[in-house]
């Protein structure tokens, strides 16, 4: 047995990682202690009541769609047999391919006053100015509920769909035969079940919901999240964007908390194995209604911004081809989802290495505490995140300069605006994808091939590479590709942290519809749709197989979504 000095390494990546997140977390609140007590009286007297309550009604909003469309087609899917049901179990998935900016984008333009739709509309109905139209102003605080809510109800879909079909098939199969009526069995019966799972990705999607910030802004309304890139960017104040931040973590501990709450007591066991519900078929109107219910939500949520933006990119396309501008823009996000996605899935390997080692050594409690303090990224919105790495990052760059000058080398910024503070940002907030991915994969592999590896004398670097790496390549590749495809929709972070002359994809489509140039940011919106469709094809096909263990990809694992 090697002494322990030697292993002493590995336990490095976690406890580094889990210091660099304290640091963040400690340097926001510094950087908001600096701000004078005027400026914190003008931020609560002028900035927070409006952008908070905005915030919490679009939370409020958010979270009725999500929870009512979520839990009824995971219902409906799960429990009926009715027409086109299997093609809707994956359709009802395609809206996380589609970030809310891009939805919010095609959206703002498809019911403009000029848009298609109301000149459509006009000529058919031979109607002059748009104002007789009377129709309404997409850019509103409920048009935003009814957007986000489009696009973030598969997070409750897929987590309450996966304890209908197998952890809670056995109940509901006994209600039905104690003869419990429809509306019984899923009032009584399913909806209790569900209750930590419609939490859990209630949570997910609120979460979501406090990081956008180009669906905000596409539509004018004033939230947290743009409170702070506005308070930033337009007024240079960074103290004041931190008390907001600020303000905002007490939103993202409420969401956690929900969470936690509504996995409370969540277990519950049969004397029967897990096995799949069987549907009931529906026949007649009901089952045209159920149809009609499931089509809905996909439809409005992906294939009509998804089809708007084919019909707007194809003109941009037939009109001027494709821009050099455009092709350099998608090479460069590539090449920073590329870079990040290696750096996430490497740290995310060596903290699990390290919990794992630390768990065969009964010690795992500290090595869990610091993965869970270093993957608290994710619960951050990108906003908050960026704000938070600004001061450790001058820090880095000052101290820098000062040890350089001692050795008569020119001082310089290493750090700040450069694509190293980028990917550093955009690894703290989507590590706990991997993370969550590879622990379940460990999860997965017996302790009993680590203790005969240990009695052949193999060191820790040794198990990991010739035991732990081969078995983990389905895990390593899920989590590799939901880490690219959320780097490549990232809006946030890229936008407040990038380099001076560089553009993503996104960033690319914020600036386009700030200019009104529909056609032109439809091309960018249309590239991450079509990159954000592969993992969520490989959902749609593998994440509710009977066999889940042999799919390889856990049903929560999706862009956006971690275990």
């Amino acid at each position: 047995m090697a002494a322990r000095g030697s292993n002493a390494g590995w336990y490095v990546a976690p406890a580094g990682i889990a210091a660099i997140m304290l640091l963040a977390l400690g340097s926001l609140a510094w950087t908001a202690a600096q701000g004078s007590e005027g400026l914190w009286l003008h931020v609560a007297r002028y900035v927070l009541p409006q952008a908070g309550a905005n915030t919490l009604a679009l939370l409020a909003g958010v979270a009725a769609i999500v929870i009512t469309l979520g839990t009824a087609c995971a219902w409906l899917v799960s429990a009926y047999e009715f027409p086109a049901r299997r093609l809707l179990a994956i359709a009802l998935v395609l809206p996380l391919a589609i970030p809310s900016y891009i939805v919010a984008f095609a959206y703002l333009d498809l019911l403009h006053p000029l848009g298609p739709l109301q000149s459509m509309l006009r000529t058919v109905t031979a109607t002059g100015a748009p104002q007789a139209m009377g129709w309404p102003d997409p850019r509103t605080l409920p048009a935003l509920i009814v957007l986000m809510g489009l696009v973030l109800y598969p997070y409750v879909y897929l987590t309450a769909r996966a304890l209908f079909v197998f952890q809670a098939a056995n109940l509901i199969d006994a209600a039905r035969s104690l003869g419990a009526s429809r509306r019984s069995l899923f009032l009584r019966v399913a909806l209790p079940l569900a209750r930590p799972a419609i939490a859990i990705g209630t949570a997910l999607a609120l979460l979501e919901v406090l990081g956008d910030i180009g669906a905000s802004k596409f539509l004018g309304v004033h939230t947290l999240t743009v409170a702070i890139y506005d308070t930033w960017t337009t007024r240079s104040d960074l103290p004041g964007a931190a008390q907001i931040a600020c303000a905002m973590l007490v939103l993202v501990l409420a969401a956690m908390m929900l969470e936690r709450y509504g996995r409370r007591r969540k277990r519950f066991t049969t004397r029967q194995g897990p096995r799949r519900l069987q549907p009931q078929r529906l026949s007649g109107a009901r089952a045209a209604l159920a149809t009609a219910f499931c089509a809905l939500p996909a439809l409005l949520g992906f294939l009509v911004p998804t089809a708007f933006l084919l019909a707007k990119a194809w003109q941009r396309v037939a009109d001027s081809g494709w821009s050099a501008q455009l092709l350099n823009v998608a090479w460069d996000t590539l090449r920073l989802a590329a870079l990040t996605t290696l750096v996430v899935v490497g740290a995310g390997l060596l903290v699990l290495a390290a919990v794992r080692l630390a768990q065969m050594r009964r010690r795992e409690r500290l090595a869990t505490l610091a993965l869970r303090i270093g993957t608290l990224g994710y619960a951050l919105p990108g906003t908050v995140m960026a704000i938070a790495l600004l001061s450790p990052m001058m820090w880095f760059d000052t101290g820098l300069a000062a040890v350089s000058s001692l050795f008569a080398v020119e001082p310089r910024i290493w750090l700040m605006g450069s694509m190293s503070a980028l990917v550093l940002a955009l690894a703290l907030r989507f590590l706990a994808l991997a993370a969550g991915s590879i622990e379940t994969g460990l999860a997965r592999i017996p302790v009993s091939l680590d203790e005969a590896a240990r009695g052949l004398g193999a060191q820790p670097a040794s198990m990991l590479g010739r035991v732990h790496l081969p078995l983990l390549r389905p895990a390593l590749a899920t989590g590799a590709l939901v880490v690219f495809v959320d780097v490549m929709k990232e809006l946030p972070v890229t936008l407040m942290l990038r380099p001076i002359g560089f553009e993503s994809l996104a960033t690319l489509l914020y600036a386009e519809a700030a200019r009104g140039t529909y056609e032109d940011g439809a091309v960018a919106a249309l590239l991450i749709v079509l990159v954000s469709l592969v993992p969520v094809a490989l959902l749609g096909r593998y994440g509710f197989r009977e066999d889940r263990e042999t799919a390889g990809l856990d049903p929560r694992m999706a862009p956006g979504v971690h275990a």
